[in-house]
């Protein structure tokens, strides 16, 4: 018994370190980008030496695909509570992709995170195969009930998959020109805000 308490004690507080560190990770991540941060900065921030960082992460880029995988299982939870008060398999469509964007017009920062891939340019930087996998996984397991609610509409697999693409490339072009400010140089007067774009879509 007191071996199971002390592995318990043991594992609660590696826990809350995680957590500290993973907290720290984000502000410094938000603030700097992927680029900018260093193991440094975010030991600091979380109140530890840069070595003790790696009995928890093995470098920087892990430490960003685990704050974004978190991220990437809030927007899943987020679109399936709104999935689960749905109706119709129109209402499930429309509340699985208003949820996916509601998410990131909330979470502005949690988008910012989620374009790690543009850092630097239009060039490419990934955190590592691996990791860039497992994270487009979870990306997809967020927006999968879009495309289920497409299929139960009478849509075809890849026509659902591609009907998911395109709210994804819509609902991220208008949250990008949002959170930049660019939106109002093209958003029509007419419009009671910049999110009547989203709602006017055809497929919704």
């Amino acid at each position: 018994m007191a071996k199971e308490q002390r592995i318990g004690r043991q594992k609660a507080v590696s826990e809350l370190k995680r957590g500290l560190i993973m907290d720290a990770a984000r502000q410094v991540f938000e603030a700097e980008g992927l680029d900018g941060a260093s193991l440094r900065a975010i030991a600091m921030a979380a109140g530890y030496t840069p070595a003790a960082l790696y009995f928890h992460f093995e470098s920087k880029e892990a430490i960003y695909a685990e704050v974004l995988r978190e991220s990437l299982v809030d927007l899943a939870t987020a679109v399936a509570r709104a999935v689960a008060r749905a109706k119709t398999p129109e209402g499930r469509l429309r509340a699985a992709a208003m949820s996916f964007f509601q998410y990131y017009s909330d979470n502005p920062r949690d988008l910012d995170l989620g374009f790690y891939l543009f850092r630097g340019g239009m060039k490419p930087h990934g955190l590592g195969k691996e990791r860039d996998e497992t994270l487009n996984t979870a990306l997809e397991l967020a927006m999968h009930p879009i495309a289920d609610a497409a299929h139960a509409l009478g849509a075809r697999r890849e026509e659902a998959r591609l009907l998911m693409a395109d709210i994804f490339a819509h609902a991220a072009g208008l949250l990008l020109l949002a959170h930049t400010g660019r939106i109002r140089m093209l958003a029509p007067q007419r419009l009671s805000s910049w999110s009547d774009l989203w709602t006017v879509r055809p497929w919704l």
